[in-house]
């Protein structure tokens, strides 16, 4: 919203620095985000003074002037203006200058003369409609100084960001009401005189020419109309236009511009129809249609076709829609050089109404940004009488006797009990009642003291009907906060001693994932929740799969956006494919984040939490000390058992996955982890298949684990034991068995034969063999086991029994052998 500095003027009194009222609009809730001067473009034009004048020797009416533009030396300057003569003061424009129309100012001969500037006339330089010479300065000047401070010429724009809840102030008139309540002594808007010049007046009566029906009054509870005769239609004086274009509005002709001019100075939108156009001489505000009728179309002022849902609001003559309500008029009735007849349109309609018809079409307008926050319902009267009497003034037209005024539905005042005390509790002050009377009564509120309650002190608050916002005593506290200062209202804070609430136990567990993940090198990758519909396909996943109920997004961004995940892995592996694409080979990534499964229609999707981690390329780079070492699938067991131990987690077997569980892995390169027979998820390396379906040229190996799953195995508490007072004795036992036999297995039997003896302190692989001397199905595996006591020093013969036990047993669940 642009708010001109002069135009203000007009209704209030205002002698503040612009940069001051600029910091006060800002505190009191509208915030400017810019002040410029209106009069930029004048920056190279001066006051200069004709010292001598000739005429030029080849054109007849050309004058070669000698100028003094306050720099010691004459400059030259040719000059085509009739009223040119030695002595007077003129407004010259300097090489440099970019006058009004984008006309560049620069040295130049002409007819062989040199010319170095121009003499201006007023229209030139947009400061009056006189286009007959160059501009005669009256009084006294010093030639060189900037035109702009000889003629006082301070307007400057102001740029407010409002918020969507102020329409009040989307008007000249709000912003001057916001300013006078600031200024001291406070002032009051001084509103334009609407009143119809008698000189003007049609015996004819409106009545007798137009009638309007409202079909719906819900959709539009007013409609006022004027009617005027005898119009002519042409270019508005230059007033008006230089009000429009400093509000950013470009000026159409008198008529149109005239309608514009009163919206932006009242805010409330009007629309001028051609009468002429007018059929049957009716005005019916109506839907667009019935429910389940074909969609119409309509052609609006800007020459586009809109296609018309049924229930949108349209203003209809007695055949056809002629604008759509609120939004934009139509061609078929707009303003034209022949127009004679001009019926005016001043109305209120729905909010919410106008704004889905405004998102529904396309089409944002500044009538339909005023409509859908909400106008003054109680200011369409006063809108349409200030426009038609500016019509008549300007376009030498006569108004008919009469207005209509279709007014189905009134609307309520709003009047508001308001406690003092409690507003004082609320905002940590202490105003007394008149001083919050005096603070709501200068921005219109009406406040009297409520007479028949016990509490002395309530007051009755009459909401001005402009403030569409106002309806309860908060927003009442509001309008005194910010009319006081907000930066006037003293920081508090409360006497109890605030407490912290615990985090999440997934919250902590969630923060510690990534701190142990980026210390092990990785970075976190955040993926979006949508992916591609064929996700699954291309990692070969197939119903009845539960990853292949994805939910489908209505209105998707692209087609590689279509549909929320069911696995974090294509989100990895499409970051691992633009980073590879960008020759970045080594890499390390995670992320922790929710997968999607669809559930029954009109059911919301389950949502499960997951963190993932991708690891590829090399595990160091090439220098003089070592080469590449391409990276493998222990390397990313390593990264997990990490992140096992890092929160204590012990007991979790490696176990084979079954291909069509994950089969997006390499055969023969997948795992599960479990622990007590739960899943807590996978890792393996990507098939090279998937990976080519993704666009990867180099291994891949992933891991994703369910986040629930993994709460429960991470052990809710950790007990410390104290540092052991006896040394540990190590035996060694091999085995040779099947390789199809897993080490995982093999471990899990250990692990539950040492929970029940208290002698064995750790085990652990540390060998494995294959080769032809034990047999080509064969792997020999060597654990080791380790013993202490907490009460002595053992020997070999305290914990052979134990270690033979464990042998046979390994021995019979395995059909394990020894070596030879």
């Amino acid at each position: 919203m642009k708010v001109s500095l002069s135009w203000l003027r007009e209704y209030i009194p205002v002698d503040l620095d612009p940069q001051e009222i600029s910091d006060r609009l800002t505190m009191a809730g509208l915030e400017v985000d810019g002040v410029e001067s209106l009069y930029d473009y004048l920056d190279n034009v001066i006051v200069a003074q004709v010292v001598q004048a000739r005429q030029h020797p080849d054109a007849d009416k050309l004058t070669c002037c000698a100028v003094d533009i306050g720099q010691g030396e004459l400059s030259p300057v040719v000059c085509g203006a009739p009223n040119v003569r030695e002595g007077m003061y003129v407004a010259c424009a300097l090489p440099g200058a970019v006058l009004p129309g984008d006309f560049k100012i620069k040295k130049s001969k002409l007819r062989g003369e040199p010319s170095h500037g121009m003499l201006c006339s007023a229209a030139e330089l947009m400061l009056a409609d006189d286009a007959s010479g160059i501009m005669d300065l009256d009084g006294e000047f010093v030639p060189g100084t900037p035109l702009e401070s000889a003629l006082a010429l301070d307007d400057a724009v102001f740029e407010i960001d409002l918020t969507p809840n102020r329409p009040d102030c989307l008007s000249l008139i709000g912003v001057a009401r916001e300013i006078g309540a600031f200024t001291n002594p406070q002032n009051e808007v001084s509103l334009p005189d609407v009143a119809f010049p008698d000189s003007q007046m049609d015996a004819r009566d409106i009545h007798d020419f137009v009638s309007v029906e409202i079909e719906d009054p819900q959709l539009c509870p007013r409609y006022t109309a004027g009617l005027l005769f005898d119009v002519t239609v042409g270019p508005s004086p230059l007033w008006l236009k230089k009000r429009l274009e400093a509000v950013g509005l470009s000026p159409v002709n008198n008529v149109v511009d005239i309608t514009n001019f009163v919206m932006m100075e009242t805010g409330q939108p009007l629309h001028a129809f051609d009468y002429d156009d007018i059929a049957k001489s009716q005005i019916i505000v109506r839907t667009a249609g019935k429910p389940g009728d074909a969609p119409l179309e309509f052609t609006t002022l800007d020459s586009k076709r809109h296609k018309l849902d049924p229930e949108m609001l349209m203003i209809c003559d007695g055949e056809r829609p002629v604008g759509i309500a609120g939004v934009m008029g139509g061609e078929n009735s707009e303003i034209t050089d022949t127009t004679t007849r001009v019926l005016v349109e001043s109305a209120y309609f729905n909010p919410v109404s106008i704004r889905r018809t405004a998102k529904r079409t396309g089409i944002a307008s500044d009538a339909s940004h005023r409509f859908e926050r909400g106008v003054d319902p109680e200011g369409t009267l006063f809108a349409l009488k200030r426009a038609v009497s500016l019509m008549a003034q300007l376009c030498s037209a006569t108004i008919a006797s009469g207005i209509i005024d279709a007014h189905p539905v009134k609307a309520e005042p709003v009047v508001i009990d308001l406690n003092p005390n409690a507003l004082n509790v609320r905002l940590g002050t202490s105003f007394s009642s008149d001083e919050m009377s005096g603070i709501l009564s200068s921005v219109g509120f009406g406040v009297e003291k409520k007479a028949g309650t016990q509490d002395d002190g309530l007051l009755q608050v009459h909401v001005p009907s402009f403030r569409v916002d106002v309806s309860r005593p908060e927003d009442l506290s509001e309008e005194v906060a910010r009319l006081w200062g907000y930066n006037k209202i003293e920081t508090s804070y409360p006497l109890v001693k605030a407490q912290g609430r615990p985090l999440s136990g997934r919250l902590v567990l969630r923060n510690k994932i990534r701190q142990a993940m980026t210390g092990f090198g990785f970075c976190e990758a955040i993926n979006y929740n949508f992916i591609r519909k064929d996700a699954c396909e291309r990692m070969g996943i197939e119903a009845p799969d539960k990853r292949t109920r994805m939910v489908e997004i209505l209105n998707p961004i692209s087609d590689q956006m279509s549909v929320l995940r069911t696995s974090i892995i294509p989100g990895l592996l499409e970051s691992m494919a633009r980073n590879t694409a960008q020759q970045v080979d080594s890499l390390q990534l995670f992320e922790v984040g929710k997968v999607f499964y669809d559930n029954a229609p009109g059911e919301q999707p389950e949502e499960v939490e997951v963190v993932g981690g991708l690891i590829t390329g090399n595990r160091w780079d090439q220098t003089w000390y070592s080469k590449k070492e391409p990276v493998d699938f222990f390397d990313l067991k390593g990264v997990v058992q990490g992140l096992l131990d890092a929160f204590q987690t012990s007991g979790v077997l490696y176990e084979r996955t079954d291909a069509r569980a994950c089969p997006y892995f390499e055969p023969g390169y997948g795992a599960k982890l479990t622990k007590d027979g739960l899943v807590l998820g996978t890792l393996g390396k990507i098939a090279s298949d998937v990976g080519a379906a993704f666009g990867l040229k180099q291994d891949a190996y992933l891991f994703d684990l369910d986040m629930a799953r993994f709460e429960k195995a991470v052990p809710q508490a950790v007990q410390a034991v104290g540092l052991p007072k006896f040394p540990s004795i190590s035996r060694d036992m091999t085995f040779i068995v099947s390789k199809h036999v897993e080490v995982g297995a093999m471990m899990g039997v250990i692990e539950a034969f040492a929970r029940k003896q208290a002698l064995i302190e750790d085990f652990f692989l540390f060998d494995v063999f294959e080769g032809q001397n034990i047999g080509g199905d064969k792997k020999s595996l060597s654990f080791r086991m380790v013993y202490r006591s907490a009460s002595k020093t053992l020997t070999e013969k305290n914990i052979k029994k134990i270690h033979d036990q464990l042998s046979r047993k390994l021995i019979d669940d395995f059909d394990a052998g020894l070596p030879g």
